[in-house]
C-alpha cells in the first residue's frame, strides 16, 4: 500500500469516527410514530395501558394473544357441543385494524356465544361494520382540539380535551335496534358519536374510534387516564384476551399459504425448501463449461528421424558421410543467413564471412581450412568428425 493510499484511508477513518461521535452525541429524537404496541414506551405506544390493566381489573385473568384471533380462539372452540371453552372480552387497540376476514369472522362467532369484543380503532374491519349494519365517516376539515365525553352522566367529570394525534372518525350510521351510544367527540362545536355498544347474538361489540386516548402520551397527561378507565369500565369482570401487536403467528386471512404456514411441520418444510432453493441458485449462478479434452501436441518426427539416421551412421562408423552432410548443412546455413556464394572457399570468401558474421578472420580461416582439408581427404576418422563438429559449434556459439 502506497503512502498516498494510507493517507486517504486515514482521513476516511477519521471522518467516519467523527461522524459516529457527532451522531452519538446528538440527543435521541422523540419517536412520534403511532405504533399502539404494548411493548413500546414511545408517546404513541400502549405500554402503560397494558401494565395498568392488572390494576384496573385486579380480579380478572388477562391472557396475551400472540397469534391471530382465528388461531387463538379456534383452539378454544369445542366442536362437540359448539361452544367455546373460554369466555370474557377480547381487546384490540390499533390505529387501523389489520384483522383478516377469517379472524374477523372468528370474533363475530366469539361474541355471538355470549362474549364481548372491545375494539378501539380509527376504522374497524369492514366485515364487522357490514355485519353490524354500521358505517364510519371521516371529516378532513377539522381544526384544533377535540373534546371526548361519555353519554352516561356518571362519567361527566371524565371528559377530556385532546390536541395531539387526533383524527375525526365518527359513526355516521347505526342499527338503532341493537346499538347503544356510549360516547361522543366534539370538533369545532360539532358533536359526533365515537363510542358505541352493539349487541350481536348473545354478546356485545364495544367499538371506540379514538385509540389515541389509550396511548402512553395521553395516559400520562393531566386526568386523561380517567377517560381510558371509564371507557374500559363497560367490560365485564371476566377473562380478558388482550391482542398483542407482537405476533408470533402469521396473518392467515388473505395468504394462499395460510394452511401451510398454520401447521408447524409444513411451515418449516416450506422454509427449508425456500432456503435450499436459494442455496442452489447461489452455488449454480456461475456458468458451467464442459471439460476440455487434453490433446497431446504432435511430435516433431523430422527431428526424431534425423536423430535415428545420425545414430545409424555413427554406429556403422561411416564418418565420411556424416562429415559430408555436416559440411553441406553448414554451407547451406551460410548461404541462407549471410547470402554468400560457397562454391569457392578462398581468402575473399573468408573476408566477406568475417565482415557479415562479426567473427574474427583467424577463427574463420581455421574453420574453412578444416572443411577444405576434410573434403579433400579420402578416408576420415572419428577424430576428424569431432574436430569438425567442435569448429562448427564454436562458430555458432561464439
Amino acid at each position: 500500500m502506497s503512502k498516498t493510499v494510507k493517507i486517504y484511508v486515514g482521513i476516511l477513518v477519521v471522518l467516519f469516527i467523527g461522524i459516529l461521535a457527532i451522531e452519538f452525541s446528538k440527543p435521541k429524537p422523540i419517536n412520534w410514530r403511532k405504533t399502539y404496541n404494548e411493548t413500546h414506551k414511545i408517546p404513541y405506544g400502549t405500554y402503560i395501558l397494558r401494565s395498568e390493566l392488572n390494576k384496573l381489573f385486579p380480579d380478572t385473568k388477562i391472557n396475551n394473544i400472540r397469534a391471530t384471533p382465528y388461531e387463538y380462539f379456534d383452539e378454544l372452540y369445542s366442536w362437540d357441543d359448539s361452544t367455546y371453552t373460554t369466555s370474557g372480552t377480547y381487546i384490540l387497540i390499533n390505529g387501523f385494524s389489520d384483522l383478516d376476514d377469517v379472524s374477523t369472522q372468528e370474533l363475530l362467532d366469539f361474541a355471538s356465544h355470549g362474549n364481548d369484543v372491545f375494539l378501539s380503532s380509527n376504522y374497524p374491519p369492514q366485515k364487522i361494520l357490514d355485519s353490524l349494519f354500521i358505517d364510519v365517516n371521516y371529516d378532513y376539515n377539522f381544526k384544533g382540539k377535540a373534546q371526548f365525553s361519555f353519554a352516561n352522566p356518571v362519567f361527566k367529570k371524565d371528559s377530556i380535551t385532546i390536541e395531539k394525534g387526533i383524527s375525526n372518525y365518527y359513526f355516521s350510521k347505526l342499527d338503532s335496534t341493537a346499538s347503544t351510544v356510549l360516547g361522543y367527540q366534539k370538533f369545532d362545536s360539532i358533536n359526533h358519536i365515537n363510542y358505541v355498544k352493539i349487541t350481536h347474538g348473545l354478546g356485545n361489540f364495544y367499538l371506540h374510534l379514538q385509540p389515541i386516548a389509550f396511548t402512553n402520551y395521553h395516559l400520562l397527561k393531566d386526568n386523561h387516564k380517567n377517560y381510558a378507565a371509564a371507557a374500559l369500565s363497560y367490560i365485564k369482570e371476566d377473562t380478558i384476551h388482550f391482542d398483542y401487536r407482537n405476533k408470533t403467528g402469521a396473518n392467515l386471512g388473505h395468504s394462499p399459504l395460510r394452511f401451510i404456514l398454520g401447521e408447524p411441520a409444513l411451515r418449516w418444510a416450506w422454509y427449508l425448501a425456500l432456503i435450499s432453493l436459494l442455496c442452489f441458485m447461489i452455488f449454480n449462478a456461475k456458468r458451467k463449461q464442459r471439460i476440455i479434452k487434453v490433446i497431446k501436441p504432435l511430435e516433431n518426427t523430422t527431428v526424431a528421424f534425423t536423430k535415428t539416421i545420425g545414430n545409424l551412421y555413427y554406429e556403422t562408423k561411416d564418418h565420411n558421410t556424416i562429415i559430408d552432410k555436416k559440411i553441406t548443412y553448414f554451407l547451406e546455413y551460410l548461404r541462407r543467413v549471410f547470402y554468400l556464394d560457397t562454391q569457392i572457399l578462398d581468402d575473399k570468401f573468408i573476408k566477406n564471412l568475417s565482415l557479415k558474421s562479426g567473427k574474427k578472420q583467424p577463427e574463420i580461416k581455421k574453420l574453412i581450412s578444416i572443411i577444405r582439408q576434410l573434403k579433400a581427404k579420402r578416408e576420415c576418422h572419428e577424430g576428424d568428425l569431432l574436430r569438425l563438429n567442435r569448429a562448427i559449434e564454436d562458430f555458432y556459439t561464439k
